[in-house]
């Protein structure tokens, strides 16, 4: 069961759109290998805007994904990548469905 999770919305710089959306789907290995993350997803908005959605059964393992290795790979790459400043927000799941 998911309890919590983050949203994200992160706007590309002009001319970097492509490589914004290269960028998260390389990320997807790093988010398979993550034990607690039970759902992660990039995904495109517009043009030049892009989101992650992921959840976590618990705060442990909101706050292990938020100090892991995409979390780490995002912010190394805000300057070169992003418009402003990525916005992570906390979120809390009220229902969900999942299926394998």
């Amino acid at each position: 069961m998911v309890k919590v999770g983050f949203s994200a919305k992160l706007v590309a710089k002009k001319g970097k759109e492509e490589e914004v959306a290269a960028f998260l789907a390389s990320a997807l290995p790093m988010a398979q290998a993550e034990a607690t993350t039970v759902v992660w997803f990039a995904i495109r908005l517009s043009k030049n805007e892009f989101g992650i959605f992921d959840a976590f059964a618990d705060e442990a393992g909101r706050k292990a994904h938020l100090n892991g290795p995409i979390a780490a790979a995002l912010m190394a790459k805000a300057q070169e990548l992003f418009a402003e400043a990525p916005r992570i927000d906390p979120v809390d799941v009220l229902a969900a469905k999942l299926t394998g």
